[in-house]
């Protein structure tokens, strides 16, 4: 699979999606993206059926869920990246979900496999480089540990989802020996302390406090498409980019997605509104409102997204890296990746 196809000017029409007179759903969303709106209104318009919204981090809200146990009210959970969706599911806060619409529209690896969730948005995780003083840029995430690049690196905590995500596919594709023996020489080659998020990455290296970074692709995207501050265009023309190990594993993809919760009361609606987002309308607008690659093959790209190329992705199973996040954050303590 690549990505690279341009976004067509008409979006296709929606899934037949079954209208539910007075219907409602109450969501428990972690994804915290004003353009948003556009897919729950859509929804409403499509099928009557009225979104309830609860917001929160998500652990925050994976706890309320347990905590409300049977009588929650939540019909389904929204959340970003492949490690928080497993810790709902550990957590039993989701249920097993037998769609044939989500079944052909999301590729196996980007689901459950107990189909408890499933992705619905996809974001490369990449690396960032400062052209004016980096003329051979790492091309692999194992060259991240290169000696060569001592003093230069920049990237987030040990207790962000997406390092820990990150770190889990490297021991799914690599083994734990070795995992440990990268994150080991990335630690050395830090040139600062982790902090911030995936943008002050980006910004470290506007400001020369590192030359190399990694974050995820819609925080650059966006930066292509609209002002950021601190990441104007005239600030980042001397950023440049490489899609990783692109002839061996591929870009490691962080994804956001969701399932039906446990006890949903109103499961139909759940089922319609996770079937809806599997659509190509929505999965259109996830590129176009917030700079991510659709979770359907086919379905086109925004320009913004275009823009950084085509590139092969990693397709290791994501339910299966997600079991290998505690031993991901225990590597992370030994090496003292803070």
């Amino acid at each position: 699979m690549r990505f690279a196809q341009p976004l067509t000017l008409a979006f296709a029409s929606l899934l037949a999606l079954p209208a539910y007179a007075d219907g409602e759903l109450n969501l428990y969303s972690s994804r915290h993206y004003d353009t948003d709106e556009r897919l729950y209104s859509d929804f409403t318009e499509a099928t009557g059926i009225t979104i309830n919204r609860i917001e929160g981090n998500a652990d925050e809200l994976i706890a309320r869920m347990q905590a409300e146990g049977e009588n929650s009210p939540a019909d389904v959970l929204l959340t970003v990246d492949t490690s928080r969706l497993q810790r709902a599911k550990d957590a039993g806060v989701l249920q097993s979900v037998d769609s044939d619409v989500l079944e052909q529209r999301i590729p196996g690896y980007l689901q459950d496999a107990g189909n408890e969730w499933f992705a619905f948005s996809q974001r490369a995780r990449i690396i960032f480089y400062d052209k004016t003083n980096v003329t051979n840029p790492p091309l692999t995430y194992l060259d991240l540990a290169d000696p060569a690049y001592k003093g230069q690196v920049c990237h987030r905590s040990s207790t962000n989802a997406y390092a820990q995500t990150l770190l889990a596919a490297m021991i799914e594709n690599f083994g734990e020996e070795e995992a440990k023996a990268w994150a080991q020489g990335v630690v050395d080659n830090f040139a600062r302390d982790p902090q911030g998020g995936d943008t002050d990455q980006l910004r470290g290296l506007v400001s020369g406090e590192c030359d190399i970074s990694i974050s995820n692709t819609y925080y650059f995207a966006r930066a292509l498409r609209t002002d950021v501050k601190g990441l104007e265009a005239e600030a980042i023309a001397n950023i440049g980019w490489v899609f990783p190990s692109q002839n061996a594993e591929g870009a490691h993809m962080n994804l956001s997605g969701g399932g039906v919760a446990a006890h949903a009361p109103n499961r139909d609606n759940a089922v319609a509104f996770l079937e809806y987002l599997a659509s190509d309308q929505a999965q259109q607008y996830f590129s176009a409102g917030n700079d991510e690659y659709p979770a359907v093959p086919g379905v086109g790209l925004s320009p913004s997204v275009a823009a950084l190329g085509m590139f092969k992705p990693d397709d290791v199973d994501l339910s299966a890296v997600a079991e290998n996040v505690p031993t991901a954050q225990k590597i992370f303590n030994e090496v003292g990746w803070q």
